[in-house]
C-alpha cells in the first residue's frame, strides 16, 4: 500500500541505541565480576578479539553516557551480565556488581535517557552451566530469582524491561554464539527441553516484573518475515513452517502462553517435545508481556525442502543460508543485495514484520536491535565516513514510518550498536556502532572514542523526531 501522507513519529518516540553486556563492558573478572559462558568460549579463533577488555565500557560508562546524551538519545537499551550481579548464578549477590549497574542507570536517568535492561543475553553465568544450564530446572529458579533481584535493586529507576535476547537464535544457531551445545543421547531434544525452561523461566520473570508498580516487560526475540521461494504452494508451505518454527514457537508462548500448533507438530514430528511439568502451562498463561521486542537486521527466503535434502546450506550463521531436511531449504533472493559479510539486507521487509507482530499480537512493539555491521576505518584527522551504514539505518527507518502509517504501533527504534564492541562473530573487524572505539583484534590501543558520521546523521534524526533523514 502506498501512503500519500506518511503519519509522523510520536512526540514520545523512544529513538535510542543498543549494547550488551559481555560485548561491551570488558572487566570480566573485576569488582568479584564470575565467568560466564562467553568468557569460558573455546571456539574463538586466536585472531578474534575476546571479552576480556571489549570496548571497557564498565570503566567508560560515564564518558560513553555523555556521548549518548550527545547523541541526543532518549533510550539506552543495554544488558546486564547476571555473573557480575550473582557471581555464581544461584549464590550470594555482589553489591560490587549490582552497584555498577545502579551508577549506570542514575547516569542515563541524569542525562535524560530511558534505561531499557534486558535481564539475559546469551551469558548465562558459567557456573550455572557447569550444573546443568538450562537443562536443569534449577535455573529456571535461579532465573526468576535473579530477575527479582534487579527489580528490588533497580525497579524504582527502570520502567522497561526485556527478559531473554535472542532465545529463538540461541536454539537454532547457539553454534554460531558460542552457547555451550547440549549434552546427552539426543541433543537436538534436550535444545528443546532447554528452550522450554527458558520460556517458563522468562513468564516467572515477567511476574516478577509486574510486582513493580509501573514497570513494563516484553521479551525480545529476533524476529524476521519470512518469503517463500515462488509461489509454488509447496514453497509457501514451507515458507510458514519455517516462520512457524523460528518465530511464532517463541512469541505465541510468550505472548498467549501455549505453543504454536505448527512448531509443536514439528517437535512431535521429529521427537523434540519438551517434557512439560505440572504448573509449566500456568506459569506460560500468567506471563502477560506489556510490549514486544525484536531485533532485526533481514529477512529470510526459503523453498520447499529436496527429495533427499539435506538442506544445510551456508554456515550457522542465522543470516546466511539455512535449511532443515523436509521442512524447508533456504534460498538466496534475488532482489535483495548483501553486506560486506554477506547479509542480505531488506528494508521493505522491516515494515512486513512489523505488520505481522502487530496482526498477531496486537502489543506495542520496541525494536532493540537493528543495525549494519562494516570493517570502519579511522582516518588521520579522526573522522569516520560510514555512508553504508547511514543508508541502511535511513532505508530502514524510513520503513518504520510506513509501519505507523500503516497503524502498527512502535514505541522505540535501538540501532545495533550504541558503540562499537565485540561482535559475535567477527570481532573488532565488524563494527556497528555511531562510536568508533580504537582497538582491534588483538592491539587495545588507546580505546579512545570517536564520533563516525552515521553519529551525527543520527544527531540530526532524532532532533528533528526523525523528519529530516
Amino acid at each position: 500500500m502506498h501512503h500519500r501522507t506518511l503519519r509522523p513519529f510520536p512526540p514520545t518516540f523512544l529513538w535510542g541505541a543498543s549494547t550488551s553486556a559481555y560485548q561491551v563492558e570488558g572487566a570480566a573478572d573485576v569488582d568479584g565480576r564470575g565467568p560466564s559462558v562467553m568468557d569460558a568460549r573455546t571456539d574463538r579463533p586466536a585472531d578474534v578479539a575476546d571479552y576480556t577488555v571489549a570496548s571497557d565500557h564498565y570503566h567508560r560508562f560515564e564518558e560513553d553516557v555523555a556521548l549518548m546524551a550527545e547523541l541526543g538519545l532518549r533510550a539506552y537499551r543495554f544488558s546486564v551480565s547476571w555473573s557480575r550481579v550473582i557471581p555464581d548464578g544461584d549464590g550470594e549477590v555482589n553489591p560490587e556488581g549490582l552497584a555498577f549497574y545502579g551508577r549506570l542507570v542514575d547516569a542515563l536517568l541524569a542525562h535524560g535517557i530511558e534505561p531499557v535492561l534486558t535481564m539475559y543475553h546469551f551469558d548465562l553465568p558459567q557456573a550455572l552451566q557447569a550444573k546443568g544450564g538450562w537443562s536443569s530446572r534449577a535455573t529456571v529458579d535461579a532465573f526468576e530469582r535473579y530477575a527479582r533481584v534487579l527489580t528490588a535493586a533497580l525497579g524504582d529507576r527502570v520502567r522497561y524491561w526485556l527478559t531473554i535476547n535472542e532465545q529463538n537464535v540461541m536454539i537454532l544457531f547457539g553454534g554460531a554464539l558460542g552457547v555451550p551445545a547440549p549434552a546427552g543421547d539426543d541433543p537436538q531434544r534436550e535444545l528443546y527441553q532447554q528452550s522450554h525452561h527458558m520460556l517458563v523461566a522468562q513468564a516467572r520473570a515477567m511476574r516478577a516484573v509486574h510486582e513493580v508498580p509501573g514497570a513494563l516487560v516484553g521479551p525480545a526475540p529476533n524476529i524476521a518475515c519470512v518469503y517463500p521461494a515462488s509461489s509454488d504452494p509447496l514453497d509457501v508451505v514451507a515458507a510458514e513452517d519455517f516462520a512457524a518454527i523460528r518465530n511464532w514457537l517463541y512469541l505465541d508462548a510468550a505472548v498467549h502462553g501455549v505453543y504454536n500448533p505448527t512448531a509443536w507438530a514439528y517437535l512431535g514430528e521429529r521427537g523434540w517435545r519438551p517434557v512439560v511439568a505440572p504448573g509449566d502451562l500456568d506459569d506460560l498463561a500468567a506471563g502477560r508481556p506489556d510490549f514486544v521486542a525484536f531485533n532485526y537486521y533481514t529477512s529470510h527466503t526459503v523453498g520447499a525442502p529436496t527429495p533427499d535434502g539435506p538442506e544445510k546450506g551456508g554456515s550457522q550463521d542465522q543470516h546466511l543460508l539455512i535449511g532443515d531436511a523436509g521442512v524447508y531449504r533456504g534460498v538466496e533472493n534475488p532482489h535483495l543485495p548483501t553486506t560486506a559479510f554477506g547479509w542480505e539486507t531488506d528494508p521493505v521487509g522491516f515494515r512486513t514484520t512489523f505488520r505481522q507482530l502487530y496482526d498477531r499480537y496486537r502489543l506495542p512493539l520496541l525494536v532493540t536491535e537493528n543495525g549494519l555491521g562494516a570493517p570502519d576505518v579511522l582516518e588521520p584527522d579522526g573522522t569516520v565516513h560510514d555512508p553504508y551504514r547511514i543508508a541502511y539505518l535511513r532505508d530502514h527507518v524510513a520503513q518504520i514510518q510506513e509501519a505507523v502509517t500503516d497503524g502498527v504501533e512502535v514505541i522505540g527504534y535501538c540501532p545495533w550498536a550504541a558503540i562499537d564492541l565485540v561482535s559475535t562473530h567477527q570481532g573488532m573487524r565488524k563494527r556497528y556502532g555511531f562510536v568508533y572505539v580504537d582497538r582491534d583484534e588483538d592491539d587495545l590501543r588507546t580505546l579512545d572514542r570517536y564520533r563516525k558520521d552515521s553519529f551525527h546523521w543520527y544527531r540530526e534524526l532524532i532532533a528533528t523526531n526523525g523528519r529530516r533523514r
